[in-house]
């Protein structure tokens, strides 16, 4: 890549605390789907944490998260989050997002969350500003 195409590529790159401004943002939407998805289980089977089927309504929660996230990706690029952050997810090659990459990409940031945020932080040291889950799904953020 000659200079000034990572010149004009790096005016595409996504801060570290852009991702983060997104990800506050819909962390409150998550969290009311989430709300919504568990109640609509909680109440009519009064599951609780210790009976022995519960990691099915974790897995439940999970899948919810998943499709709350890869939805917006695969449709349009962006989540609400990220839309008023002004930025946009795209395969490395620009192409839409599809439900494959989308999947391995929430996995992986998942991990990155469980290493306490590494993944994101890794974003700091690499020259294209990608995190764990960017450069495993080869997708990356760029500005809008």
């Amino acid at each position: 890549m000659q200079a000034k195409d990572y010149k004009q590529n790096s005016k595409q790159n996504v801060s570290l605390l852009r991702r983060f401004g997104a990800i506050l943002y819909d962390s409150f939407l998550l969290l009311t789907a989430l709300f919504v998805a568990a109640f609509l289980i909680v109440i009519p089977t009064d599951i609780k944490p210790e009976d022995s089927y519960f990691f099915l309504f974790q897995a439940y929660i999970f899948l919810i998260a998943y499709l709350f996230f890869a939805w917006f990706w695969t449709r349009d690029g962006q989540t609400l989050g990220m839309r008023t952050w002004k930025m946009k997810l795209v395969m490395e090659n620009g192409s839409k997002v599809t439900w494959g990459p989308a999947l391995l990409r929430f996995a992986i940031a998942m991990v990155s969350w469980l290493a306490l945020g590494l993944g994101f932080l890794w974003s700091l040291w690499d020259k294209q500003h990608r995190t764990w889950h960017d450069i495993a799904s080869k997708t990356k953020l760029i500005r809008t």
